[in-house]
């Protein structure tokens, strides 16, 4: 597994394992089979892990891997692991936000991980037009100088917003944000702010809810209602990209790469994330260790410049995303906007 040194004394494996789908909504989850499925992952290397307040029961699930991990491995071993946590506030809550508020959930979260000191806290705002987000960030600074919060990072946040917190002092060491093959908002103009600012970006839907695999190659374009939220999100980007015509020339091309390197699409599809400027990691979704083997192969496998030429050539007839960062997203009456779910707090 490819590790990366994103700050003095702060590394992390180039595959992140992702919290989400052992999330409380994805159906039910045995404590003891997660457990060894994350003892699993970080012995084979991939040793960072993301999560987040609103993520239903994965921060405990992890703080019991953490101490789980010290017992099978030792001190040493479990030095190495790093937990990405998010503070995501309730688009209800945001009006009346206050520096307790903020608090409190991070000592909620140190409790849960098992964590005197949170690893990395990244903080997402629903709304720039409800004012707060810059002095909550600062509040978050101010933690972290307290001792609770090692590295400050956000998630969603876009160009001219991370400019400002930058700006306030809030000394910046990530951006988790939504940057795939379908989706290059992030080249507009966040990958050269995070080269001017030394923060790494970690991607997430790189295969974008599944649709950039092998199951979707050569298949009819689906018709909704879609199986799932994720995949409806998804299928508006494909929609702006270019159509279901361009998409699937893309999985034929990547098709090809794969049959090269002996891997499936996906792999691919994330393995190319690694090689774009900036990105220091790819945050894989993973329910139990199923998929591991594609997910180690993800930073095993190294793309040519035939390959990257190859992808580029489909990629230049795609049509560019509207806006910024999360631009689309938030325009909460809009395509993308209307199906998010803004106060997952509370479960709605």
């Amino acid at each position: 597994m490819q590790r990366i040194t994103i700050q003095p004394n702060y590394e992390i494996s180039r595959v992140i394992r992702g919290g989400w789908q052992m999330a409380g909504g994805h159906g039910p989850i045995d404590a003891e089979t997660a457990v060894e499925d994350m003892v699993a992952f970080a012995d084979a290397g991939i040793t960072t892990f993301d999560c987040a307040d609103i993520y239903t029961g994965v921060e405990e699930l992890i703080g019991k891997f953490r101490l789980r991990y010290a017992d099978l491995r030792g001190q040493e071993a479990l030095s190495k692991i790093r937990v990405h946590t998010k503070f995501v506030p309730d688009l209800t809550v945001l009006p009346n936000i206050s520096k307790a508020y903020v608090e409190g959930v991070i000592d909620t979260s140190r409790k849960r991980l098992n964590l005197e000191r949170l690893d990395l806290v990244q903080f997402h705002w629903w709304a720039y037009d409800i004012p707060g987000w810059l002095e909550t960030a600062v509040w978050l600074k101010e933690l972290q100088q307290e001792g609770k919060i090692d590295k400050v990072s956000g998630t969603n946040f876009d160009t001219d917003h991370i400019e400002a917190i930058i700006g306030a002092g809030v000394p910046f060491t990530s951006l988790q944000l939504q940057y795939s093959l379908l989706d290059r908002r992030p080249e507009k103009r966040m990958v050269q702010l995070a080269a001017d600012n030394n923060f790494a970006l970690f991607c997430y839907g790189t295969v974008a809810g599944g649709f950039l695999g092998d199951r979707w190659l050569g298949k009819p374009e689906p018709e909704h209602p879609l199986e799932n939220r994720s995949l409806t999100k998804y299928k508006l980007i494909i929609d702006d990209f270019g159509g279901w015509d361009l998409f699937q020339a893309l999985l034929s091309t990547l098709r090809k790469i794969a049959d090269r390197h002996g891997v499936d699409i996906a792999t691919v599809a994330s393995a190319a994330m690694l090689t774009r400027p900036g990105v220091a990691a790819v945050i894989v979704g993973a329910r139990n260790r199923d998929h591991l083997a594609s997910n180690l192969a993800i930073a095993d496998i190294r793309l040519t410049e035939a390959d990257r030429a190859e992808i580029e050539a489909v990629l230049a007839e795609a049509k560019p995303l509207e806006g910024d960062v999360y631009t689309l997203e938030r325009d909460r009456e809009g395509r993308h906007g209307s199906i998010m779910k803004y106060n997952l707090n509370k479960g709605e």
